[in-house]
């Protein structure tokens, strides 16, 4: 099909989800491309290749699409001794197109999250190039969990932001772009995909956010985190006996789409000194040690923050936004029940 833009009106397209090779073969011949994997028994955004185990019905990977911009690990720069002298080369930027294929809807809310930490003065650079020549493929969802409440935030699982946002509908996968970035991936793949009307989808997002309105966190109340002072919410006593049972694991932050903390080591080669950076927790005794003094010294004071971050000082700083997108990744994963729903109705007076 021939890719037309007109009046203003986005042209449906689609491909049958037996051909869906065709798709990936089409994007992997003109950018990277990176998408749900399997990966032992998880999983994860990677490479497509030929052999790869792809795995489009998976609702989320064990970790978010934020990996995709702000990586796991990333170096930096490296340090060449010769004698006294030593010169620095930083690490190359990534410096040509990538397509993310399969975010939802959740994963590409936190995009616009992060942006606000890492594009704001100074601008990571790193996370800059990777955002400007990446493309987000989002993915609808057409199968909600009991654990999501991506809702609470104003996110629409049925229609995802993104560059271009797909849905899976019928065995078919249906293709819609919605920034200048999706139109041009839309041209460079148009040969595989033809024209189509929107009726199977329109049909399944009804029925969807229908399944949505049932889910149990449907009704989730974050009012009182933006009603009452920032003061009394740090002072409540609630505090103490919640974090009592946190084992500071920091699997909350590591699956968390919108955790943005990092440690920067030094690692020595025997050739000279490389610099990198690696996702750390909020969470952990060492990641507070601090050198003017005020660490936070005990879990009480570390669970605190974490939560006060996403739920307090993140929608002051930033006109009400959340650093939260209720994918429910974190009810999943804790060990201890001590997520960021439990937190909310504790101390929003309904108790979990």
């Amino acid at each position: 099909a021939e890719y037309r833009y007109g009046e203003g009106e986005l042209i449906m397209l689609k491909i049958a989800m037996s051909e869906i090779s065709r798709l990936f073969d089409a994007i992997q011949a003109v950018d990277e491309l990176y998408l749900p994997v399997e990966k032992g028994n998880e999983v994860e955004f990677g490479l497509y290749s030929a052999d790869a185990k792809v795995r489009l019905d998976a609702l989320q990977t064990v970790k978010s699409a934020k990996d995709m911009f702000f990586p796991f690990q990333e170096d930096l720069m490296k340090f060449h001794m010769d004698g006294k002298k030593i010169s620095v080369e930083a690490a190359a930027k990534k410096d040509k197109d990538f397509v993310v294929f399969g975010v939802r809807a959740c994963d590409a809310r936190s995009f616009s999250i992060l942006d606000k930490v890492f594009l704001a003065d100074p601008v990571d650079t790193y996370y800059q190039a990777r955002r400007e020549h990446g493309i987000v493929v989002s993915m609808a969802c057409h199968r909600p969990e009991e654990t999501c409440f991506c809702s609470t935030f104003g996110i629409d699982a049925t229609k995802p932001e993104g560059d271009v946002v797909t849905w899976i509908a019928e065995d078919t996968l249906y293709w819609e772009a919605q920034t200048e970035k999706g139109e041009g991936l839309t041209k460079k793949v148009e040969a595989v995909l033809a024209e189509s009307d929107s009726k199977a989808v329109e049909a399944q997002q009804a029925a969807v956010k229908e399944i949505l309105k049932k889910l149990p966190l449907a009704d989730l109340d974050l009012s009182y985190f933006t009603s009452r002072p920032e003061l009394e919410i740090f002072k409540r006593e609630e505090w103490k006996e919640l974090s009592s049972h946190c084992l500071g694991c920091g699997t909350c932050t590591f699956v968390c789409p919108t955790c943005q903390c990092y440690d920067v080591r030094d690692y020595d080669t025997g050739h000279g000194i490389e610099r990198y950076r690696c996702w750390d927790s909020c969470m952990y005794r060492d990641f507070t040690m601090m050198a003017h003094g005020t660490n936070r010294k005990s879990q009480v004071e570390r669970f605190r923050q974490r939560f006060m971050h996403k739920l307090v000082y993140n929608p002051l700083r930033n006109d009400g936004e959340f650093s939260c997108v209720g994918c429910g990744r974190c009810l999943k994963k804790c060990p201890n029940s001590l997520n960021i729903v439990k937190v909310a109705k504790t101390l929003g007076g309904t108790q979990a």
